[in-house]
């Protein structure tokens, strides 16, 4: 049996109008559900440990494979993967499993839409976890236009716009991209930089440019220790051999419609919400979560030491601790 198999519940479906997306759930049937939801390149999979601790906590948590992921539907067209899809896969999948309200936790680009929720669904919204991802109001500007500005060309969402590229390099060797990414951080690694806030001088190369690094990436010579066991990694690696990378880059190829779609939308936050950080999160440092209060009221922030990007796999006891502990206080079963 797979590691899809035996660590996560059994899959359950539902169909949502163009849609049909695959999910998990653990826990009883009662008090306010946590709706997990993963980022790019992840699965469903990557909250195998919080569902546990979730269900062993007494408190129900239901994580989908986001559309374009795992065993969800893959639409074609890329406007089928912007912000008003993908938080309206969230409503309709509350409806599907009659819940009214949730709270809505999300990591990497799951955060991006876990944060939207509330701007665009607040009915439908108890409170707000974003892990790593920190609330970002609307900038004056087209993002895209910014980080090419800031980031340069090769930075991997610019490079994610161009039609095919990313999707053909990362599908390549599956294997090698999975074992590229799924990595800790550098031993003796003591601060994350300032990730997306990076400012390049002139005639400087592009910063994260990660089409480009894995081309020239060699893991015998990488001194990053692997996060995932042989069978975890499997579960990733069997997967996007079967479904390919487009549908999750499709997500990063809406950022000007989002942009576009979100003019107007009130940039406040009226929920109760955790921000949860990881100390060395290159792309996404505690330091990108500076400032949040003014846009987000009823905040909380925790820290958790020595975790790099992937945090509910890299320390998913301390993960699930920091989550659980908040919601025993402000969501009470």
């Amino acid at each position: 049996m797979s590691a899809l198999e035996t660590m996560m519940p059994p899959v359950q479906y539902a169909d949502l109008a163009d849609v049909r997306l695959a999910y998990y759930e653990a826990g009883p049937k009662h008090g306010t559900p946590v709706v997990l939801c993963h980022g790019f390149p992840e699965l469903a999979f990557s909250w195998r440990h919080q569902l546990k601790a979730f269900g062993a906590a007494g408190r129900r948590a239901i994580a989908p494979d986001q559309r374009g992921y795992g065993l969800s539907s893959r639409p074609e067209p890329v406007e089928a993967y912007d912000i008003d899809h993908l938080t309206g896969d969230l409503v309709r999948l509350l409806d599907h499993l009659k819940i009214e309200k949730a709270v809505f936790c999300g990591h990497d680009w799951g955060g991006i839409v876990v944060w939207q929720m509330p701007l665009r669904h607040p009915d439908r919204v108890a409170g707000v976890i974003g892990v790593n991802t920190p609330f970002a109001p609307r900038g004056s500007r087209d993002p895209i236009e910014v980080m090419r500005e800031r980031l340069g060309e090769e930075m991997y969402i610019v490079h994610f716009q161009k039609p095919g590229e990313a999707d053909a390099a990362l599908a390549k060797d599956v294997g090698k991209s999975m074992d590229f990414f799924m990595r800790k951080p550098p031993a003796g690694m003591t601060e994350a930089g300032a990730g997306f806030a990076t400012e390049r001088k002139p005639g400087d190369p592009s910063v994260f440019p990660l089409v480009k690094a894995l081309e020239a990436w060699d893991p015998a010579f990488d001194p990053r220790e692997r996060l995932l066991a042989p069978d975890e990694m499997a579960a990733f690696v069997e997967t996007f051999q079967r479904t390919g990378f487009t549908g999750g880059i499709n997500w990063y190829r809406n950022f000007t419609r989002n942009w576009r779609l979100s003019e107007g939308l009130e940039q406040k936050v009226k929920v109760p919400s955790l921000m949860v950080m990881a100390e060395l999160d290159a792309a996404l440092p505690p330091s990108s979560a500076d400032g949040m209060g003014a846009f987000v009221p009823d905040l909380e922030k925790a820290l958790i030491k020595g975790s790099g990007h992937w945090t509910q796999q890299e320390k998913p006891e301390e993960t699930s601790a920091v989550i659980l502990d908040w919601l025993a206080r402000r969501f009470p079963v």
